[in-house]
């Protein structure tokens, strides 16, 4: 079977990148589970309930997120009626799921985890006792994380230890794309991070000029999400559904 992971989706760029691609990549591709992170749908900096509706309707299954999942408070009641909208399961007490089984549309049952790293980010549980708790009530046998951590080493050792465990370890936060695609020897398949699904002609997706005096200056100022050079990032990882390993991971970046 076929999974389609789209790296974090950043404003209204990057929805209208995954609107244009999504169907094509998922027809052309046989894919038959689609994940995205979606911290940063809503004007770069967190997500509402109606975004994450629209983004359910142009067909994406489960929505992943990370440490900007707080910032929409409306979005708070919304956990209680969407499932499958995830924030990191390593949050101690917070509302929502970190984790989800979901049967895809080749009939086969998916089990979808989010986790934060801890590394340059705030306080969260450990993720990697977190995930030995969550793999331990999940009999899925196709296991998807989105590890949503700063530190490329917290993403590397993740994807060492939980080789053979879960189908896929694939990072996200840092938005930009690495080079690091790969099956690990247990069938494990893993890359630092996805990249992000919008706008590139920016810091990450901010207006450049914003970041540029933030560093000149040192001066708080207010960010805005930029418009130009959107292009659309994820991962095809191919893997056998009846046992969970994987037998590749493909990189796409997408423009307009």
């Amino acid at each position: 079977m076929n999974i389609l992971f789209i790296g974090d989706i950043f404003g209204s760029p990057g929805r209208r990148i995954v609107a244009d691609h999504l169907q094509d990549i998922v027809q052309s591709n046989r894919i038959d589970l689609t994940i995205a992170n979606a911290e940063n749908a809503a004007g770069g900096f967190g997500i509402t309930p109606s975004i994450a509706e629209e983004l359910f309707a142009l067909g994406l299954d489960v929505l992943t997120s990370g440490n900007h999942i707080w910032d929409k408070r409306e979005l708070f009641d919304y956990f209680a009626r969407q499932p499958r909208l995830l924030r990191p399961a390593n949050y101690p007490e917070a509302p929502g799921r970190g984790a989800i089984t979901y049967r895809a549309r080749n009939g086969t049952e998916c089990a979808v985890i989010n986790l934060q790293g801890r590394v340059f980010m705030q306080d969260n549980d450990d993720p990697f006792r977190k995930a030995d708790q969550i793999l331990k009530q999940i009999t899925a046998k196709v296991i998807f994380l989105d590890f949503h951590a700063e530190a490329t080493s917290e993403k590397v050792a993740m994807g060492w230890y939980l080789d053979g465990r879960v189908t896929a370890v694939v990072g996200t936060h840092t938005h930009i794309p690495t080079a690091d695609n790969r099956v690990l020897p247990k069938g494990t398949a893993y890359q630092t991070d996805c990249g992000m699904s919008g706008p590139y002609d920016s810091v990450i997706g901010v207006e450049k000029d914003q970041i540029v005096q933030r560093f000149l200056t040192g001066m708080p100022g207010r960010f805005e999400a930029a418009k130009g050079d959107p292009r659309f990032c994820a991962v095809v990882i191919n893997c056998d559904e009846s046992n969970g390993r994987a037998h590749s991971i493909q990189r796409l970046m997408l423009g307009e």
